[in-house]
């Protein structure tokens, strides 16, 4: 497996993301790494996410595959994105315990991209086998819109936005 990505988030102090901070011992701390023009990560839960005894809650699909398409635009276009839309199909329930992967990709992203932007991701089984599809819609935000919309202190944003330009320089 690849090395972890690091988001521009893990640059605050109390990072507590539910989808990908490790710091967060009720999240799903989910690490992301490269997949071809895309990224991914492993999903594996237990009971704590259940809902029928044995399944994983859809809720808690829906999460991942917005969790990784919105980190992967945001690794693309260097800046914040919020979701805007959201359709999720679900093929086959999940099982608590077994070892998913997550996969998102998007569609181009550039300077002359106009957004929303578009993702999409899948959750597939360890034959393969495709379990869950999603589509997204994500809504870039300037510094000010992150300012408003997020609970941070002036210092806190101003870490994230640094983070967010080394990724438009890279």
């Amino acid at each position: 497996m690849s090395t972890p990505i690091e988001v521009p988030w893990r640059v605050l102090p109390d990072y507590r993301c539910f989808g990908c901070s490790p710091s967060n011992e009720h999240g799903l701390r989910l690490e992301f790494t490269h997949a071809g023009e895309g990224i991914e990560c492993v999903l594996r839960v237990d009971r704590t996410f259940e809902s029928y005894p044995g399944v994983v809650h859809g809720g808690i699909a829906t999460t991942v595959c917005d969790e990784i398409m919105g980190n992967l635009l945001v690794l693309k276009v260097g800046n914040s994105v919020f979701t805007t839309t959201l359709r999720t199909r679900y093929l086959s329930p999940l099982s608590v315990g077994v070892e998913y992967r997550c996969v998102a990709t998007a569609d181009a992203v550039g300077p002359e991209s106009e957004p929303p932007y578009r993702a999409y991701a899948e959750i597939v089984d360890p034959d393969g086998a495709v379990c869950v599809t999603a589509v997204g819609t994500y809504q870039p935000a300037t510094a000010a819109q992150v300012r408003d919309r997020m609970d941070l202190t002036d210092h806190e944003a101003e870490l994230i936005e640094n983070a967010l330009a080394d990724l438009r320089k890279a």
